[in-house]
Protein backbone atom coordinates (compact mmCIF):
# COMPACT_ATOMS: atom_id res chain seq x y z
CA UNK A 1 0.00 0.00 0.00
CA UNK A 2 1.28 3.09 -0.48
CA UNK A 3 0.48 6.60 0.77
CA UNK A 4 1.29 9.95 -1.24
CA UNK A 5 0.98 13.73 0.25
CA UNK A 6 -0.67 15.74 -2.63
CA UNK A 7 -0.40 18.47 0.10
CA UNK A 8 -2.95 20.24 2.99
CA UNK A 9 -4.60 17.05 4.14
CA UNK A 10 -5.01 15.29 0.84
CA UNK A 11 -3.49 11.88 0.45
CA UNK A 12 -3.59 9.53 -2.37
CA UNK A 13 -3.86 6.20 -0.65
CA UNK A 14 -3.23 3.13 -3.65
CA UNK A 15 -4.09 -0.20 -2.69
CA UNK A 16 -1.55 -2.96 -3.51
CA UNK A 17 -4.24 -4.12 -6.18
CA UNK A 18 -4.42 -0.54 -7.68
CA UNK A 19 -7.64 0.98 -6.31
CA UNK A 20 -6.90 4.41 -5.62
CA UNK A 21 -8.23 6.61 -2.30
CA UNK A 22 -8.21 10.40 -2.20
CA UNK A 23 -8.41 12.23 1.03
CA UNK A 24 -10.00 15.29 1.57
CA UNK A 25 -9.58 17.53 -1.81
CA UNK A 26 -8.56 20.85 -1.56
CA UNK A 27 -9.78 23.58 -4.19
CA UNK A 28 -6.52 25.76 -5.05
CA UNK A 29 -6.22 29.13 -4.04
CA UNK A 30 -8.83 28.67 -1.00
CA UNK A 31 -8.16 30.36 1.93
CA UNK A 32 -4.64 31.19 0.61
CA UNK A 33 -3.89 27.77 -0.07
CA UNK A 34 -1.51 27.50 -3.38
CA UNK A 35 -1.02 24.32 -3.62
CA UNK A 36 -1.74 22.95 -7.49
CA UNK A 37 -4.28 21.25 -9.37
CA UNK A 38 -4.80 17.84 -8.50
CA UNK A 39 -4.25 15.50 -11.44
CA UNK A 40 -4.12 11.74 -9.89
CA UNK A 41 -7.48 9.99 -10.84
CA UNK A 42 -9.42 8.50 -7.95
CA UNK A 43 -11.37 5.14 -8.01
CA UNK A 44 -12.67 6.82 -4.12
CA UNK A 45 -13.13 10.63 -2.74
CA UNK A 46 -13.04 10.30 1.06
CA UNK A 47 -14.76 13.55 2.16
CA UNK A 48 -14.21 14.77 6.53
CA UNK A 49 -16.50 17.90 6.28
CA UNK A 50 -17.53 20.18 3.56
CA UNK A 51 -15.60 23.14 4.17
CA UNK A 52 -13.61 24.02 0.31
CA UNK A 53 -10.20 23.18 1.59
CA UNK A 54 -11.45 19.32 2.14
CA UNK A 55 -14.22 18.43 -0.34
CA UNK A 56 -13.41 19.78 -4.14
CA UNK A 57 -14.71 16.91 -5.10
CA UNK A 58 -15.55 18.09 -8.29
CA UNK A 59 -11.52 19.02 -9.13
CA UNK A 60 -9.98 15.09 -8.88
CA UNK A 61 -10.26 13.43 -12.47
CA UNK A 62 -12.08 10.22 -13.02
CA UNK A 63 -15.65 9.62 -11.36
CA UNK A 64 -14.33 8.42 -8.07
CA UNK A 65 -16.87 7.12 -5.32
CA UNK A 66 -17.89 9.55 -3.00
CA UNK A 67 -17.10 8.90 0.55
CA UNK A 68 -18.79 11.02 3.81
CA UNK A 69 -20.87 11.14 6.85
CA UNK A 70 -20.82 8.83 9.94
CA UNK A 71 -21.31 5.67 10.00
CA UNK A 72 -20.38 2.48 7.44
CA UNK A 73 -19.34 2.82 4.12
CA UNK A 74 -18.16 0.72 1.39
CA UNK A 75 -16.84 1.55 -2.22
CA UNK A 76 -14.88 -0.64 -4.49
CA UNK A 77 -14.57 -3.53 -2.09
CA UNK A 78 -13.30 -1.17 1.17
CA UNK A 79 -15.18 -1.23 4.13
CA UNK A 80 -15.08 2.66 5.47
CA UNK A 81 -15.77 4.09 9.25
CA UNK A 82 -16.97 7.47 9.76
CA UNK A 83 -16.61 8.61 13.45
CA UNK A 84 -18.38 11.84 14.25
CA UNK A 85 -16.13 14.38 15.40
CA UNK A 86 -15.68 18.21 15.67
CA UNK A 87 -13.77 20.98 13.90
CA UNK A 88 -13.47 22.20 16.81
CA UNK A 89 -12.86 22.38 20.85
CA UNK A 90 -16.60 23.47 21.65
CA UNK A 91 -18.46 20.73 19.90
CA UNK A 92 -18.80 22.25 16.38
CA UNK A 93 -19.87 25.94 17.90
CA UNK A 94 -16.88 27.11 16.07
CA UNK A 95 -16.66 25.56 12.94
CA UNK A 96 -19.45 22.82 12.90
CA UNK A 97 -18.66 19.29 12.71
CA UNK A 98 -15.89 16.68 10.94
CA UNK A 99 -15.45 13.23 10.44
CA UNK A 100 -12.66 11.12 11.17
CA UNK A 101 -12.29 7.94 8.56
CA UNK A 102 -11.08 4.76 9.69
CA UNK A 103 -10.14 1.93 6.61
CA UNK A 104 -8.08 -0.91 5.86
CA UNK A 105 -6.19 -0.98 2.37
CA UNK A 106 -3.90 -4.44 1.79
CA UNK A 107 -4.06 -5.26 5.17
CA UNK A 108 -3.36 -1.65 6.42
CA UNK A 109 -5.58 -0.03 8.75
CA UNK A 110 -5.49 3.77 7.79
CA UNK A 111 -6.91 6.57 10.04
CA UNK A 112 -7.23 10.06 8.91
CA UNK A 113 -8.26 12.61 11.18
CA UNK A 114 -9.82 15.59 9.04
CA UNK A 115 -9.85 18.77 10.76
CA UNK A 116 -10.02 17.13 14.22
CA UNK A 117 -10.09 20.34 17.03
CA UNK A 118 -10.14 18.31 19.92
CA UNK A 119 -8.54 15.07 21.80
CA UNK A 120 -10.18 12.02 21.82
CA UNK A 121 -12.80 10.60 23.99
CA UNK A 122 -12.64 7.29 25.17
CA UNK A 123 -15.67 6.48 23.15
CA UNK A 124 -13.80 8.37 20.08
CA UNK A 125 -10.77 6.33 20.96
CA UNK A 126 -12.18 2.85 21.27
CA UNK A 127 -14.45 3.46 17.57
CA UNK A 128 -10.79 4.14 16.35
CA UNK A 129 -9.39 1.19 17.62
CA UNK A 130 -5.51 -0.31 16.74
CA UNK A 131 -4.10 1.88 13.83
CA UNK A 132 -1.39 1.43 11.96
CA UNK A 133 -0.74 4.90 9.55
CA UNK A 134 -2.44 7.90 11.46
CA UNK A 135 -2.63 11.07 9.37
CA UNK A 136 -3.49 13.54 11.73
CA UNK A 137 -2.91 17.36 11.63
CA UNK A 138 -0.69 19.12 13.84
CA UNK A 139 -0.58 22.67 13.22
CA UNK A 140 -3.17 24.41 15.51
CA UNK A 141 -5.54 27.42 14.87
CA UNK A 142 -8.23 25.22 12.39
CA UNK A 143 -7.31 21.58 13.96
CA UNK A 144 -5.27 20.07 17.14
CA UNK A 145 -2.22 21.82 17.54
CA UNK A 146 0.97 20.08 18.01
CA UNK A 147 0.50 19.22 22.06
CA UNK A 148 -3.10 17.90 21.73
CA UNK A 149 -1.63 15.83 18.23
CA UNK A 150 0.67 14.52 20.74
CA UNK A 151 -1.79 13.33 23.43
CA UNK A 152 -3.76 11.63 20.67
CA UNK A 153 -0.91 9.73 18.84
CA UNK A 154 -0.15 9.10 22.80
CA UNK A 155 -3.26 7.26 23.36
CA UNK A 156 -3.96 5.36 19.75
CA UNK A 157 -0.26 4.47 19.78
CA UNK A 158 -0.47 4.35 15.87
CA UNK A 159 2.20 2.10 14.08
CA UNK A 160 2.99 5.03 11.87
CA UNK A 161 2.38 8.63 11.59
CA UNK A 162 2.36 11.25 9.25
CA UNK A 163 1.67 14.47 9.77
CA UNK A 164 -0.51 16.78 7.83
CA UNK A 165 -2.16 20.22 7.81
CA UNK A 166 0.75 22.52 8.69
CA UNK A 167 2.49 25.62 6.89
CA UNK A 168 5.01 24.98 3.98
CA UNK A 169 6.35 26.90 0.95
CA UNK A 170 2.42 26.76 -0.55
CA UNK A 171 0.56 28.06 2.53
CA UNK A 172 3.07 30.85 3.45
CA UNK A 173 0.14 32.92 4.97
CA UNK A 174 -2.23 30.23 6.16
CA UNK A 175 -2.17 31.20 9.85
CA UNK A 176 -1.10 27.75 11.61
CA UNK A 177 2.83 26.74 12.11
CA UNK A 178 4.83 24.40 10.36
CA UNK A 179 5.54 20.94 11.13
CA UNK A 180 8.67 21.49 13.53
CA UNK A 181 6.91 21.96 17.12
CA UNK A 182 4.98 18.33 16.17
CA UNK A 183 8.74 16.83 15.97
CA UNK A 184 10.24 18.74 18.81
CA UNK A 185 11.59 16.96 20.85
CA UNK A 186 11.39 13.27 19.18
CA UNK A 187 13.99 11.17 18.13
CA UNK A 188 11.55 8.56 15.74
CA UNK A 189 11.42 10.17 12.91
CA UNK A 190 12.02 10.31 9.42
CA UNK A 191 12.11 13.17 7.04
CA UNK A 192 11.67 12.14 3.57
CA UNK A 193 12.79 13.79 0.76
CA UNK A 194 9.94 11.73 -1.05
CA UNK A 195 6.44 12.87 -1.54
CA UNK A 196 5.17 9.27 -1.54
CA UNK A 197 6.06 6.28 0.99
CA UNK A 198 5.19 2.75 0.37
CA UNK A 199 4.43 0.05 3.78
CA UNK A 200 3.42 -3.90 3.85
CA UNK A 201 1.89 -5.14 6.97
CA UNK A 202 4.62 -7.40 8.13
CA UNK A 203 7.17 -4.46 7.78
CA UNK A 204 5.13 -2.05 9.96
CA UNK A 205 7.54 -0.49 12.78
CA UNK A 206 6.91 -2.21 16.24
CA UNK A 207 7.21 1.28 17.96
CA UNK A 208 5.18 4.57 16.96
CA UNK A 209 7.69 6.62 13.88
CA UNK A 210 6.40 9.74 12.80
CA UNK A 211 6.71 9.60 8.93
CA UNK A 212 7.33 13.78 7.26
CA UNK A 213 6.46 13.31 3.32
CA UNK A 214 7.21 16.41 0.94
CA UNK A 215 3.92 17.82 -0.88
CA UNK A 216 3.49 16.47 -4.52
CA UNK A 217 1.33 19.31 -5.60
Amino acid sequence: MKVKWLGHAAFLITSDEGTKIITDPYQPGMFGLDYGKINEAADIVVVSHDHADHNYVQGVPGKPQVVKGSGSHKAKGIEFKGIPSYHDAGKGKERGQNNIFCFTVSGVKVCHMGDLGHTLSEREAAEIGNVDVLLIPVAGTYTVDAAAANKIVEHIKPRVVIPMHFKTDKCPNFPVTDVNPFLAGKTNVKVMNTTEVEFKKEQLPKTTQIVVLKHAC
